[in-house]
């Protein structure tokens, strides 16, 4: 069995506490003494082992104490029993059942409340030993140097312990949100990259089949087009995979007017001069193939204007299209690019317009 924190942890506690209580069996003299030690140790330590497991769940404990109070009351009733039997019984008990009691206190209890009473133990475990011994201060102040010592260092064990298996936890935790975040960005990646180059694909094939009997030097124009742009999309697969991504809004632009303009779609564009550091500018550049992949897919638009706009230290692009289909504005493209735009301080907004069309815009600071 491989020997794990918590059992280091607990072999401490309960060598302090089953060592403290032991050594009592070797002053008794009777079997009278023996008998009540016996009870009152088994009535004491049994308490204090719940009081020890519950800590060592790292739960935060509510409600009434009642392992700590019967533990607190086996203590202190027991004195009196066992010193009427033999003083120096009754007077040992008392400094080393005390003192067991002080981590327990600081287990069970909140600090604001433990460390008066663990204070509270340490000074009747000091006058306990100074009455004792007839005012001898080393006697005393080795009594509350045992409490303090002692329950610190029990404290100490078990929530290093729990710190220990909370961290580790928590380490299993990051390492699954890592894991949800990247398959998030696989997912929204696939989505907004390789969603636009098939469909360009498709409409670049179907554009060829029409052409290949009436035009055959165009024909092979847009097959020569829609092979590049399948080398394009098999690229941007192999850097989603590798996780980079490096788009250029420039370069999307053009790519989406070409796009447009091979489904019919007049394309306007009115676009200021922008200099915006690189994760702006690939944010607008995905709003751009976001925005015209919904208008190939998802409308019935004859025409299409990108703008762009630099104002108060943001960047605006807007994409507008004539005519949308209803139910427009949905949808996982639109989730990932709210997502970039949050992650840069920005926002995206989609909506209809008053003439049938669709709006679709992505703000960002500059």
């Amino acid at each position: 069995m491989r020997i794990t924190p918590r059992h280091v942890a607990m072999g401490v506690v309960y060598v302090i506490a089953v060592g403290f209580t032991l050594v009592l069996f070797f002053i008794t003299r009777s079997a009278l003494e023996l008998a009540a030690l016996t009870t009152a140790a088994l009535a004491f330590l049994l308490p204090h082992h719940l009081v020890v497991r519950q800590a060592l769940r790292g739960r935060e404990q509510r409600g009434v104490p009642v392992a700590l109070i019967v533990e607190t009351a086996v203590t202190y009733v027991a004195v009196p029993v066992l010193f009427s039997l033999s003083p120096v019984l009754g007077y040992n008990w008392a400094s080393s059942t005390q003192t067991i009691l002080a981590s327990a206190v600081l287990l069970r209890l909140r600090e604001r409340v433990a460390i008066p009473l663990v204070a509270l133990i340490g000074v009747l475990d000091l006058a306990m030993g100074l009455a004792v011994s007839g005012g001898s201060a080393p006697i005393a102040v080795y009594n509350l140097i045992t409490v303090v010592v002692t329950s610190g260092v029990t404290y100490g064990a078990v929530r290093l312990v729990v710190v220990s298996e909370q961290l580790a936890e928590a380490r299993m935790e990051v390492a699954e949100a890592a894991v949800l975040r990247e398959r998030l960005r696989i997912s929204r990646d696939l989505h907004d990259g390789l969603g636009s180059s098939l469909t360009a694909v498709a409409l670049k094939g179907d554009l060829a089949r029409r052409l290949v009997d009436g035009d055959p030097e165009a024909a092979k124009s847009e097959l020569a087009e829609l092979a590049a742009v399948a080398r394009d999309a098999a690229q941007e697969v192999r850097q989603v995979a590798r996780g980079y991504r490096e788009m250029s809004l420039a370069q999307e632009i053009h790519r989406a007017v070409a796009l447009l303009e091979a489904s019919g779609v007049s394309c306007r564009t009115e676009l200021a001069d922008l200099t915006v550091p690189r994760p702006v500018d690939e944010a607008l550049a995905w709003a751009v193939r976001e925005g015209v992949t919904n208008v190939v897919r998802h409308s019935q638009a004859t025409t299409c204007s990108i703008s762009t706009l630099a104002r108060e230290g943001a960047v605006r692009l807007e994409l507008v299209n004539d005519h949308a289909r209803r139910g427009t504005g949905r949808g996982n493209g639109l989730t990932g690019l709210r997502e970039r735009a949050a992650g840069l301080g920005g926002s995206v907004s989609a909506e209809r317009t008053e003439g049938g069309g669709f709006l679709l815009a992505m703000e960002v600071p500059a």
